[in-house]
C-alpha cells in the first residue's frame, strides 16, 4: 500500500510540474456532449483551424496588410436561430472590423465562436441557404475580453420557401458517441410525462416500471442539461419530468467523466439518456401531485416539485405505493414467458422513495450538483419453479457412476425488506481556461432483511421431500470519494489529467439455516436436520489512480496514453455454528473461512487518433500486469500469490457520411482474474451437502469482443434505420465442475474450478421506421437474432449448449386527428435450445414459441375533448412451455380519464388492470445441466382511482447582465 501512495503522489506532483505552464485566455467551454478537444488557435496567416467533431468551427483569419495588432483580443460567440426558435446549422458569418476579417459557420448547435477578435466594434454578415441575409454593426466595450451576442434570428425568403421547405434541425442525428432526437417531431397530449414521449420515438422501449431500453440495451442513467438527475435514476427521470418541457433528448454512450473531459475511451460504454429543456422552459417551477387508491389497501401516492433558473435545479420527489407486484401490461417491451408481458413475481410489494436533488452555478467557476435519496420495500414473493436436469453422479451405497435425471417442483414464499440511503455532491471548479476540477464524495448505506419459506419434492435417482426456513440479515455501508483535475495547454488539444477513485466498504451478513430432509427411497422414512447459523463480514478497500495526456501531432492526429492503477482489498470472514436439537450452539471450524486477499491491476494504453471530416480513427494497445495475492487464515496460514501479464489491442473507427448516417466498428479484449476464493486450495464447507475445492492452477480469463453499428436517418422521407452486430469469444473462461455423490445424508455436491475455452457469442439487432403525413402514421419494425455457444462441465464431461434466440415485432402507430390513437402490435419470438446431454429418455432440449397480438390506444370524446378512455389488450399464445398455468392468456387493461379545470391542469382517473384475471409469469433458465421454469401468479386484477393535479409556472430564458445565455450541446447553459 505504501508503494501505491508513493506513486499517486508522484503522479499527483507530475501534474504539478505541467500546471506551471503559461496559460491561455479564458475560453469558451466546449459545445457538446461529446468528448470533445479544445479549439486550435487561429495563425496569422490565411489557413483554416483544427476542427474537433462536434465543436464550432474556428474562424479563418485573412490578415489585413499594414495594420498593426491590437494589444488585447477578445472572445466573440453567439447563437442563430430561424423564426421558430430552432437553430441553424451550417450557416456562414463572418465578422469585419477594420483590423480583423473572420469567417465560420454555425454547428450543430446553432453556435459560433470566434477567436483573437481586434476589435469590439465590427460588423456581422449571417447566411443561410432560403433565409435572408441578416448584416448588423455592433459596438461593445473594448475592455470585454469575452463578447457573448444576442440570439440572431434569420427568416425565410417569400421566393425560396415556394420551392424549399427549410428545417434547420432533422428529427434525429448522429454524432460521435451520441444519437439526439428532436422532441418537439413527437406529439403528445398535454401534461404528458417524458415516458409517453419516448414512446413514440424510434429506438427505445419504455416498461411500466420505468425501464428504459436503446435499441436492445439498457439505458444505466439519466440526465438534465448535462448532469445526472436525482442520482441518475432513469424512471425517476422519464416518469416525472414534464415532456412539453424537454427540446430534445440525447442517448451517449458514456464511457465515465474522464472520458468526457479528455476524449480517451477506456473500457465498456454505458448508455446514458440526456435531457434538455427548452430555452422558454429554463426559468420556471414544476408541481405534480397524484393520489390513487383502490381495493383491499391498495394507493399510490407521489409528490414532484421542481425549480429551474438555468444550470440552477432544486428538485423533490416522494412517492408511496401499496401494489401488487408484476401489473399487468401489453408485453409491448417482450418481456416475461406465457403471460402478458410482465416480467415480475407473484406477491405484492409496499414501497416508498424520496429524494432531493440540487444543481447551482454557485459562481462563473463553481457548480455543484447534489442528491439524497432514501427507498425502502417490503416485498412478499410468491413463486413456483420446476426443473430437469441431467447429472452424472456416484452412488456411494452401490459404489457406481451412472448418468441419470433428476426433476424438481418447489414453491417457495419470500419475505423481504430493504431500506437504502445514498447521497453524493459534485463540486466543479474552472478557475481559468486551463484548468478545471472536479471533486464528488458519496455515501450509501443498505440494510435488508429477508425470511424464505420453501417446499420442494424431487423425483429421479433420489426422491426426498426438503423443508427450508432461511433468514438472512445484511447490512453495508459505503464511503466514496472521486478526485479529478485536468490542465490544457496552450497547444490547441493538448491536455492532461489524473483522477482518484476511492471506495470503501463494510459488509455485515447473518444467516440462518433450518432444513429437514425426508428420504423417500427407504421405508421407513429417514429425516435428517440440519440447523446453521453463518455469520460473514467483508471488508473492502478499492484505489484507482488515472492519468491521461493527450499530445497531437497535427491538426487532425494525436497520440493519447492511460496509465492506470487498480487496487482491490478484501478481508474476509464466515463463522459457521449448528444449532443442535436441545439448543445448543457448537462453532464448526472445519465450515469456517477466513481469509483477506488482493488484486492489483497496472494498466498501460498508448493510442494513435486520426479524426477527418468524414471519419476518425484509433488503434492502440494495453499493456494489463496484474498481481493476486493472499491467505487464508484459518486453514494454517495458507497463502497464494500469482501474476500475469496480458497486451490487449484496441480498434475504433466511425465513417459518418452525413449528420444522419454513420457506420461504427470497435475490437477490444478484457482479461479478468479468478477470485481468491476460486483458486485457494482447500475446502470451503459452509454450505450444507455441498463443498466447493479451489483450484490454484486457475488460468485468467480473456475475452475477445468486436462490435459493427450502422444508422441511417433519411430526413425527407423520414425513414430511420439502425442495426447492430456484436460478437464475442471466450479464452479460459472460469467454469465450475458440479459431482452428485449420494449418501445416507442426502445427496451432497462437490464443486470445482476449472478452465474451458470456445464459448461464443453472436448477436444482432436492427430497427426500421418509417413516419408518413407528419408523424400521424408511423411503421415500426425491428428484431434481434442472437446465438450462444456456452461450454461447462458435470463431473468431468464436456457439455454443450447451443441456443438460437429470434425476436421479430411489427407495430404501427396511427393517430389520424385529435381524437383517435391506435397502436397494433405483434411480435413473434422463438428460443431453441439443444443441450448435449440430452438423450430420447430424457429430452433437455428446448423449443419455445410465443406470439402476441397487442393493441393499446385511445379515444378523445366530449364537447372540448377533455374525456379520455384508454386500453391496454394484449393476447398471447405460448408453445414449448409444458407446464404453464394459462397457454394463452388474454390480458385487459382499461382506463378512464376526466381533464378539469380551465388549463386542463386536473385529471380524474379510473384504471381497471387484468379484467379477465389471466395474467402470469413463466421463464426458463437454461443451464448447463437442463432447465428450470419459474412460474407466478399474481392475480393482478383490481382497479383504482386517482386524481392528479400539474401545476407549471415559466418566467422566460435563463439570462445574464441582460443577454440570454449560450448552451453546450447538452444543454447546459455557459456563464
Amino acid at each position: 500500500m505504501k508503494k501505491l501512495l508513493l506513486i499517486a503522489v508522484a503522479l499527483f506532483l507530475s501534474c504539478s510540474v505541467f500546471a506551471q505552464q503559461p496559460t491561455t485566455p479564458p475560453a469558451t467551454p466546449p459545445t457538446t456532449v461529446t468528448p470533445t478537444t479544445p479549439p486550435a488557435t487561429v495563425a496569422p496567416t490565411t489557413q483554416p483551424a483544427t476542427v474537433t467533431p462536434g465543436a464550432p468551427p474556428a474562424a479563418v483569419r485573412t490578415v489585413t496588410p499594414g495594420l498593426p495588432d491590437a494589444l488585447d483580443a477578445r472572445d466573440v460567440s453567439g447563437v442563430v436561430k430561424d423564426s421558430k426558435g430552432e437553430t441553424v446549422i451550417g450557416a456562414s458569418v463572418k465578422l469585419i472590423s477594420a483590423k480583423d476579417s473572420l469567417q465560420t459557420a454555425t454547428n450543430e448547435d446553432g453556435i459560433f465562436i470566434f477567436k483573437d477578435v481586434k476589435l469590439a466594434t465590427f460588423v456581422i454578415t449571417v447566411k443561410a441557404m432560403g433565409m435572408k441575409t441578416v448584416i448588423r454593426k455592433l459596438l461593445n466595450n473594448d475592455v470585454a475580453k469575452r463578447i457573448t451576442l444576442d440570439p440572431i434570428e434569420l427568416f425565410g425568403e417569400n421566393e425560396l420557401l415556394k420551392e424549399v421547405v427549410i428545417n434547420g434541425t432533422p428529427s434525429i442525428t448522429y454524432k460521435t458517441d451520441t444519437v439526439e432526437y428532436k422532441a418537439s417531431d413527437y406529439k403528445v397530449r398535454a401534461n404528458a410525462t417524458v415516458d409517453e414521449m419516448l414512446k413514440k420515438a424510434e429506438g427505445f422501449e419504455v416498461g411500466t416500471d420505468g425501464s428504459l431500453t436503446f435499441n436492445g440495451t439498457a439505458v444505466a442513467k439519466a440526465r438534465l442539461n448535462g448532469k445526472d438527475y436525482s442520482g441518475g435514476d432513469v424512471a425517476q427521470a422519464i416518469q416525472s419530468l414534464p415532456a412539453d418541457i424537454i427540446e430534445k433528448f440525447q442517448v451517449v454512450d458514456d464511457y465515465g467523466d474522464q472520458a468526457g473531459r479528455t476524449g480517451i475511451k477506456n473500457g465498456d460504454a454505458q448508455k446514458v439518456l440526456n435531457l434538455t429543456t427548452r430555452a422558454d422552459r429554463s426559468v420556471g417551477n414544476i408541481l405534480r401531485l397524484s393520489a390513487n387508491v383502490g381495493p383491499n389497501g391498495r394507493h399510490e401516492e407521489r409528490i414532484f416539485a421542481q425549480r429551474i433558473n438555468g444550470n440552477q435545479q432544486i428538485g423533490v420527489n416522494v412517492a408511496l405505493s401499496n401494489t401488487l407486484n408484476g401489473i399487468a401490461s401489453s408485453g409491448r417491451q417482450g418481456n416475461g414467458g406465457g403471460g402478458g408481458g410482465g416480467n415480475g413475481s407473484g406477491g405484492n410489494t409496499v414501497s416508498g422513495n424520496a429524494s432531493v436533488n440540487y444543481r447551482d452555478q454557485l459562481s462563473k467557476a463553481v457548480q455543484v450538483t447534489g442528491s439524497y435519496s432514501i427507498n425502502y420495500s417490503d416485498a412478499n414473493v410468491l413463486n413456483l419453479t420446476s426443473s430437469l436436469n441431467s447429472y452424472k453422479f456416484f452412488d456411494k451405497a452401490t459404489n457406481t457412476e451412472r448418468t441419470d435425471t433428476l426433476f424438481n417442483t418447489t414453491t417457495s414464499n419470500n419475505l423481504t425488506n430493504n431500506k437504502t440511503h445514498r447521497a453524493s455532491v459534485e463540486f466543479e471548479i474552472t478557475p481559468d481556461s486551463s484548468n478545471f476540477i472536479r471533486i464528488t464524495p458519496s455515501f450509501s448505506l443498505t440494510n435488508s432483511t429477508s425470511s424464505n419459506m420453501q417446499d420442494q419434492l424431487q423425483k429421479g435417482f433420489r426422491n426426498q421431500s426438503t423443508n427450508s426456513v432461511t433468514s438472512n440479515s445484511n447490512n453495508t455501508p459505503q464511503l466514496g470519494l472521486i478526485a479529478f483535475y485536468q490542465y490544457i495547454f496552450k497547444k490547441p488539444r493538448r491536455n492532461i489529467s489524473i483522477q482518484f477513485n476511492l471506495t470503501s466498504g463494510d459488509q455485515k451478513q447473518n444467516n440462518e439455516q433450518n432444513t429437514l430432509i425426508r428420504n423417500l427411497d427407504k421405508l421407513p422414512i429417514t429425516d435428517s436436520v440440519i440447523h446453521r447459523i453463518v455469520a460473514r463480514k467483508n471488508l473492502s478497500k478499492n484505489f484507482r489512480t488515472s492519468l491521461t495526456y493527450v499530445e497531437p501531432l497535427s491538426p487532425s492526429s494525436q497520440i493519447e496514453f492511460n496509465g492506470q492503477i487498480n487496487y482491490r482489498g478484501y478481508d474476509n470472514s464466515l463463522l459457521t455454528d449448528s444449532v443442535g436439537p436441545s439448543g445448543t450452539v457448537t462453532r464448526l471450524e472445519k465450515a469456517t473461512n477466513i481469509f483477506n486477499y488482493s488484486f492489483t491491476e497496472t494498466r498501460a494504453a498508448l493510442n494513435y487518433r486520426l479524426v477527418k471530416t468524414k471519419f476518425n480513427i484509433s488503434l492502440g494497445a494495453t499493456a494489463i500486469p496484474t498481481r493476486l495475492e493472499g491467505t487464508n487464515v484459518s486453514r494454517g496460514n495458507i497463502a497464494v500469490a500469482r501474476s500475469n501479464f496480458f497486451l490487449v489491442p484496441l480498434f475504433r473507427f466511425q465513417y459518418q457520411w452525413s449528420r444522419q448516417q454513420q457506420l461504427a466498428i470497435n475490437y477490444s479484449g478484457t482479461p479478468s482474474e479468478p477470485t481468491f476464493d476460486q483458486i485457494q486450495p482447500v475446502p470451503d464447507v459452509s454450505q450444507p451437502l455441498n463443498t466447493t475445492y479451489g483450484n490454484p492452477d486457475l488460468k485468467p480469463s480473456f475475452r475477445h469482443t468486436a462490435s459493427i453499428r450502422y444508422s441511417n436517418y433519411l430526413s425527407n422521407s423520414r425513414l430511420n434505420l439502425s442495426g447492430t452486430i456484436n460478437g464475442s469469444l471466450n479464452n479460459n473462461q472460469v467454469v465450475s465442475n458440479t459431482t452428485l455423490i449420494l449418501t445416507d445424508k442426502g445427496t451432497e455436491r462437490e464443486t470445482r474450478y476449472v478452465n474451458i475455452s470456445g464459448g461464443k457469442t453472436v448477436s444482432g439487432n436492427y430497427n426500421i421506421s418509417k413516419s408518413f403525413s407528419d408523424r400521424r402514421y408511423s411503421l415500426m419494425l425491428n428484431g434481434t437474432a442472437s446465438y450462444d455457444y456456452s461450454l461447462g462441465l458435470n463431473a468431468g464431461t464436456r457439455t454443450q449448449i447451443t441456443t438460437y434466440n429470434f425476436r421479430n415485432s411489427f407495430g404501427p402507430r396511427i393517430n389520424p386527428n385529435d381524437v383517435i390513437e391506435i397502436n397494433p402490435y405483434v411480435s413473434h419470438s422463438l428460443t431453441r435450445s439443444y443441450n448435449s446431454l440430452s438423450t430420447e429418455k430424457n429430452n433437455l432440449n428446448s423449443d419455445i414459441t410465443r406470439m402476441s397480438f397487442n393493441l393499446e390506444g385511445r379515444f378523445y370524446f366530449g364537447k372540448d375533448r377533455s374525456w379520455t378512455i384508454e386500453y391496454d389488450l394484449s393476447k398471447n399464445y405460448v408453445s414449448g412451455i409444458a407446464n404453464n398455468v394459462t397457454k394463452n392468456p388474454f390480458v385487459a387493461n382499461a382506463f378512464i380519464e376526466k381533464q378539469m379545470f380551465a388549463k386542463r391542469n386536473g385529471i380524474l382517473r379510473v384504471a381497471f388492470f387484468d379484467i379477465f384475471n389471466q395474467n402470469n409469469f413463466i421463464n426458463r433458465n437454461i443451464t448447463s445441466t437442463g432447465y428450470t421454469d419459474t412460474r407466478s401468479n399474481p392475480l393482478s386484477r383490481y382497479f383504482m382511482v386517482g386524481f392528479t393535479l400539474n401545476l407549471q409556472k415559466w418566467s422566460g430564458r435563463a439570462q445574464r447582465d441582460g443577454r440570454s445565455l449560450l448552451r453546450r450541446g447538452d444543454g447546459s447553459f455557459i456563464y
